[in-house]
């Protein structure tokens, strides 16, 4: 089923934009901005991912004559059409005329900060809310994941491997491009090397191994038919021996110029018996024979293994890293900030809460990112209709009495870059080759202290000090 679908929303999207278009307030402009509030994982940092599949959701946008006519069929609570059919009409002729900033994917964001930022016509900003969210969401979710399963890999390849037990067709194929943008070196699947490119990597199954009398059998046969491609699952039956017949097969393969790429281990104690097979296979002289280890794998494990001196060199990891593991969501969110008024002029708009976390950011933002010394130090949100002061004093929007000052003359990058101007796409996107460079270039000028797994240093990241103000004004304003 193609999802690329307008209808892809959630139902008050339709209904909200049904009462804009009776209010004559459709092509109201309005800026909003889509972030998350809390880091994932309880980390120090998030990768964004998701843009890609994002423009090509928002490039297919139109209602078809089908979508048209499903809408045709809702009833409200009183068994009358829930559309009215003037406003069917406007959807059936609609075009987007948006325009869209965005972080480039792969691009380190902290809490608050916009990962896109869409104004336009109040009712076209509306109906891109929630497919924007479900794509952006899970794959930043996906791919801040991959990064700290590659961060506790050490530089070692990490293949992705959750095709069977991701969330669904849609969601294997969105978590296997996120993680590849988030590091993995490779995936399983297939598909998603064929739609994005990603190397796809994979050797056999235990069922492999069973369906013949003897595992040596296994391996030769398998030898036979792929010469090239042979990296054996040693424990179908007993790992050790298993090690032991996958040496006796390359040594098969050495004299028919082919050699033994890697045994694989997926189940027992990870640790001790890559240090024996890593005995076994240097004695045998494959020394260059790399040790794949997978098994339910995550990041969490894997810095366990290392800190027990395991010998494996290659990290497969399947549920925990598509499905996220212990955190199933996000949680991002999409505010309104600003309309403007009769005159052209931006008027701030602010949601409060109960929960300080919760108060929305007015006005129209842009993030500045700081860097010193090759490392990125700082940053602030800023309003993007002001240039940003120099110095810049940043106070963090969840812990207010928590400020950082940016001298005058630092270095600096702004974030959003353009993506679509009047609907129309402007900017060239980089291959998702390119967005894993940069997501790995990002992190390289990220402090260690930020990156580790547990209990991370706080990055410092908030809003410029005038627009904090101007936020603490509206609160004034709005609950004196």
């Amino acid at each position: 089923m193609n999802t690329n679908n307008p209808l892809l929303t959630d139902l008050y999207q339709i209904t909200m934009a049904a009462a804009y278009h009776a209010s004559g307030r459709a092509e109201q402009e309005a800026a909003f901005h889509l972030f998350f509030r809390t880091l994932p994982f309880k980390g120090g940092y998030a990768i964004a991912a998701g843009l890609g599949s994002a423009v090509e959701w928002l490039e297919s946008f139109h209602f078809e004559a089908d979508d048209i006519e499903y809408l045709a069929t809702l009833r409200d609570a009183e068994n009358a059409p829930l559309l009215k059919p003037e406003f069917l009409a406007y959807l059936r002729d609609l075009k987007l005329s948006v325009c869209i900033d965005a972080l480039p994917e792969g691009t380190l964001v902290f809490p608050h900060q916009p990962i896109l930022r869409i104004n336009g016509p109040i009712i076209q900003c509306q109906l891109l809310e929630t497919a924007l969210l479900n794509i952006i969401n899970f794959q930043t979710l996906i791919a801040t994941k991959a990064a700290r399963v590659c961060e506790a890999a050490q530089g070692e390849p990490v293949i992705e491997m959750g095709l069977r037990r991701a969330q669904g067709p849609d969601g294997a194929l969105a978590a296997s491009r996120a993680a590849h943008i988030g590091g993995c070196a490779t995936t399983s699947n297939v598909l998603a090397g064929k739609i994005y490119g990603i190397p796809v990597k994979g050797t056999h199954a235990h069922s492999w191994v069973m369906s013949f009398e003897t595992e040596i059998e296994a391996f030769q046969q398998y030898a036979a038919a792929l010469p090239g491609n042979c990296t054996f699952l040693v424990d179908t039956y007993d790992t050790l021996e298993g090690v032991r017949n996958a040496v006796k097969v390359g040594n098969a393969l050495r004299e028919t110029g082919h050699r033994l790429l890697g045994i694989r281990l997926d189940s027992g104690d990870l640790a001790w018996l890559s240090q024996q097979a890593r005995i076994i296979l240097d004695e045998a002289g494959f020394t260059d024979t790399a040790i794949v280890a997978s098994n339910d794998l995550d990041e969490n494990l894997i810095e366990s293994l290392k800190h027990q001196g395991a010998k494996i060199s290659v990290w497969g990891v399947g549920t925990k890293l598509v499905t996220g593991g212990e955190q199933s969501a996000l949680g991002g969110v999409y505010k309104l900030a600003a309309v403007r008024d009769e005159a052209g002029q931006w008027q701030p708009r602010i949601k409060l809460s109960e929960q300080v976390i919760k108060v929305s950011t007015p006005g129209l933002q842009q993030v500045r990112r700081f860097k010193q010394n090759g490392l990125f130090i700082a940053d602030a949100i800023y309003d993007a209709e002001l240039p940003c002061p120099e110095p810049c004093t940043i106070v963090d929007p969840s812990e207010l009495l928590r400020h950082t000052t940016i001298e005058a003359g630092t270095g600096y990058e702004d974030l959003l870059q353009p993506l679509f101007r009047d609907g129309k796409l402007v900017a060239a996107l980089p291959t998702i080759a390119e967005s894993r460079s940069r997501c790995l270039a990002q992190l390289a000028s990220l402090s260690p202290t930020i990156k580790r797994l547990a209990n991370p240093h706080n990055y410092p990241a908030g809003l410029e000090a005038g627009l904090h103000q101007k936020k603490l004004a509206l609160i004034q304003k709005a609950r004196p």
